[in-house]
């Protein structure tokens, strides 16, 4: 299944450096990787613009699905997703506070803003809903989370508006969840961020197995259940903080891709994680394809895209796991 993924993976990477308000051949694609012409102006495409937008929707949907994951299996709550529980709106946020107050303006720079709010909008929420106790009461951490969502978005949107009209242009797009103009470097900065969480979680996937069968079961096996907490909260703030500030609050990723993975493999988080981390990267991919082509010579946002997909799965895994009903 993992390499079927891969190979999904693959195809739609070539298709994002080909597709566009300007398609170009494969044979095109392939020569400004082979022999690359800087007077060729469909390879000033492919690498300048194609190449850095895909890498971040591959990089950022990793990152996302991977976080999303992780914060299934540690509250064992089927609805648990970055942008559902606050921590995305809690790094958007805090990357709107930087460029504002400090004058932050690359993702270097208010990368680490992000990854603050969102570990602190994270912590909130586990704290209001009461994770550490009632994980297993997806209602109570899903209420919490879309009431901090609320009050944080508010507080953005606030602080935009009345912010300088240099600040709202950059903000515009990239409260979206618009891909294009990042350049390779931010790209290069999410895959490094999603190296990072990847491996703390990959790490951390026997103890989540095991902590799945209880706490007191986990504390027998020797698993200290607040250290397991800790350190993924840790990777869902780098992995989740990282892609907020390098692609824009984008929900629904982090809820779908766990659910597909599970769906192949089970629920074992160390097949679960990186099937999940493939899956949120072909899910933003193809996000930004389509968002490429449904209104086409115009496009979509990724994350405007992303939440049309998304929403109706949340409402099948709401009516699948009987959570509407008290």
């Amino acid at each position: 299944m993992g390499l079927m993924a891969l190979a999904a993976l693959a195809v739609l990477a070539v298709l994002s450096l080909a597709v566009g308000s300007r398609p170009v051949p494969p044979v095109q694609v392939l020569g400004a990787f082979t022999s690359y012409d800087p007077g060729n102006d469909l390879h000033l495409v492919v690498r300048e613009l194609r190449l850095p937008r895909t890498v971040l929707a591959v990089g950022a949907g990793a990152a996302l699905g991977l976080a999303g994951a992780l914060m299934q299996a540690l509250t064992r709550n089927p609805l648990a997703e970055p942008g559902l529980l606050g921590v995305n709106s809690g790094a958007a946020l805090a990357v709107v506070i930087g460029a504002m107050a400090f004058g932050l303006s690359g993702i270097l720079q208010y990368i680490w803003c992000a990854i603050a709010g969102a570990g602190l909008a994270g912590a909130a929420v586990f704290f209001l809903g009461r994770a550490h106790r009632s994980g297993t009461d997806p209602v109570r951490l899903i209420l919490a989370g879309a009431g901090l969502s609320v009050a944080l978005g508010s507080a953005s949107g606030l602080l935009i508006l009345n912010a300088g009209p240099d600040v709202l242009d950059i903000f515009r797009n990239w409260g979206a969840g618009a891909l294009e103009g990042r350049g390779l470097t931010v790209g290069m900065v999410m895959l490094a961020a999603l190296l990072a969480g990847g491996v703390l979680s990959v790490l951390l996937a026997p103890a989540l197995d095991a902590l799945a069968l209880g706490q007191d079961l986990g504390r027998v096996l020797g698993l200290d259940p607040r250290r397991v907490w800790g350190l993924g909260c840790l990777s869902v703030m780098t992995l989740a903080g990282a892609a907020t500030a390098a692609a824009g609050p984008i929900a629904f990723v982090g809820l779908v891709a766990p659910h597909v993975a599970r769906a192949c493999v089970g629920p074992r988080s160390v097949r679960a994680l990186p099937l999940s981390a493939l899956a949120g990267a072909v899910l933003l991919l193809v996000s930004d394809i389509a968002g490429r082509v449904v209104v086409a010579p115009n496009e979509l946002a990724a994350g405007i895209v992303a939440t049309l997909l998304g929403g109706p799965f949340f409402i099948h895994v709401v009516r699948r796991f009987n959570l509407a009903r008290p």
